[in-house]
């Protein structure tokens, strides 16, 4: 917007007409008035004299972050395998709900395996686990196996399929269990989303944590967040029965562990060994954890 000064202006910028609308802008930002003129060629913005030296000073500003020099982030090599993860993901949630379905051993398997915030609930922690692999129907499974595939490959690219599904599990059990000690005595919950959002997470802080370390403009830095943070309130927050305590939580315990990753170098070595070894330990938590969950039932 083109602001007539009350007095004769100051000159505080020179350049072209685009320059000059750019600059202006900042003004405007500010609330100071200006005159953009044209002379001989270069157009010009003029301030009262009482405002030349703190509008000079904010130009000055604002070129020298305009002109700061963007650092690459180093360049990624995507890791292999980020299929066969997210194949071992689809594979565990139909194989709970076969047996869930069929009630094998004689259990009820989402009584034993559903979150519970009943008191003594929370100390029955491997419902923080169990919980991310039941599902209430077949369209609840069907969207968390959809999902959580899409999303489980990304993380296995970047993380390794192993590392990421070890993370994601943990993350998403973290939720699960803050979920339970924060939720009223009625609550109850199940699903693999607050392990999905986990990811969605997991990635997000992982980006985030990356972009924090490079001079570069803040919009950029926390592009990674924000994103994130729309897909959270995009897809984890509508529906009546919804566990939007649970998503939010796995969605925060991802982003911690994500920026922690970031900052840590995580992974340092990208062998096979490192990724083998992780994803057997996820095997052997969810496997255990269903264990006393069904001991427990009995």
């Amino acid at each position: 917007m083109h602001h007539e000064t009350s007095s004769p202006g100051v000159e505080v910028f020179r350049g072209t007409q685009a320059a000059c609308f750019e600059f202006g802008l900042v003004l405007d930002a500010k609330g100071w008035r200006y005159e953009r003129i044209e002379s001989d060629g270069a157009w010009l913005l003029c301030v009262a004299p009482d405002l030349a030296h703190d509008a000079i000073e904010e130009l000055r500003r604002y070129a020298a972050e305009r002109m700061e020099r963007r650092e690459p982030a180093a360049p990624f090599v995507p890791f292999s395998g980020g299929g066969f993860g997210a194949g071992a993901y689809a594979l565990a949630l139909i194989l709970v709900a076969y047996c869930a379905g069929a009630g094998l051993f004689g259990a009820d398997w989402l009584a034993a395996g559903a979150l519970d915030s009943r008191g003594g609930g929370a100390g029955e922690w491997w419902r923080a686990i169990t919980a991310l692999t039941l599902h209430l129907d077949q369209e609840h499974l069907l969207g968390n196996l959809l999902f959580g595939v899409g999303i489980g490959i990304l993380a296995g690219r970047m993380f390794g399929p192993g590392v990421a599904w070890l993370s994601i599990l943990l993350a998403g059990a973290a939720g699960n269990y803050l979920d339970m000690l924060m939720s009223p005595a009625w609550h109850r919950a199940a699903g693999a989303s607050t392990a999905v959002f986990a990811a969605l997470g997991l990635l997000a802080g992982f980006g985030w944590g990356r972009q924090l370390t490079l001079r570069d403009r803040r919009l950029y830095r926390w592009a990674p967040l924000f994103g994130g943070v729309c897909l959270l309130a995009l897809l984890g927050a509508g529906g009546e029965h919804v566990d939007v305590l649970g998503h939010l939580l796995g969605f925060i315990a991802g982003v911690t562990l994500g920026w922690i990753f970031a900052r840590g170098g995580v992974p340092r070595h990208r062998g096979a060994a490192l990724q083998a070894i992780a994803g057997s330990i996820a095997l052997s938590i969810l496997g255990v954890a269903w264990l006393l969950a069904l001991l427990h039932a009995r």
